[in-house]
């Protein structure tokens, strides 16, 4: 296979970006963009996670899940997630600023300024390749916007793919 080729082809798949949170054991979160709804009913989601995060391992051992959208703008949220970023009280601490958070009304840890969020529960991992598939059950959602839009890998000039 032509390796540039396959990269073209593979990065014309359009990707939003998200901060995936697990709390188990520790807190961890995390910026990812492989994410897209695989069923209506129930409402699945497939996540792919590298192998070798906190994530990962929060999600394996029973960790409680959540997702958070992120919109139009808020490139600083994405790149602030790209590393580990320890909790102090209700706020991420990260390289670059604090970023608040909630909890939704199951648990899940959610940032405050995303324009919408996901509680998931976790059904199966399929564990191939440098990332895991995570299969997640929506559990419940939340908006903060009337019509949020989506970040982008494009709009922030960036490539995660092929």
């Amino acid at each position: 296979m032509d390796s540039d080729a396959k990269k073209t082809a593979l990065r014309l798949i359009p990707y939003g970006l998200y901060v995936l949170t697990v709390d188990g054991d520790s807190v961890a979160a995390g910026t990812i963009n492989w994410v897209s709804q695989m069923s209506f009913d129930p409402p699945l989601l497939a996540l792919g996670v590298k192998q070798d995060t906190r994530s990962l391992a929060n999600l394996s051992s029973g960790g409680r899940a959540a997702l958070s959208f992120l919109g139009t703008g808020q490139g600083d949220l994405a790149f602030a997630f790209f590393g580990d970023a320890p909790v102090e009280a209700s706020e991420f601490v990260t390289k670059n600023r604090r970023v608040p958070f909630e909890r939704t009304p199951s648990g899940g840890i959610v940032l405050t300024e995303a324009p919408a969020w996901a509680d998931l529960t976790v059904r199966e991992t399929v564990a191939i390749g440098d990332h895991a598939v995570v299969v997640a059950e929506v559990t419940d959602v939340g908006l903060r916007v009337d019509a949020p839009e989506a970040l982008t890998l494009k709009e922030l000039g960036l490539n995660y793919g092929g």
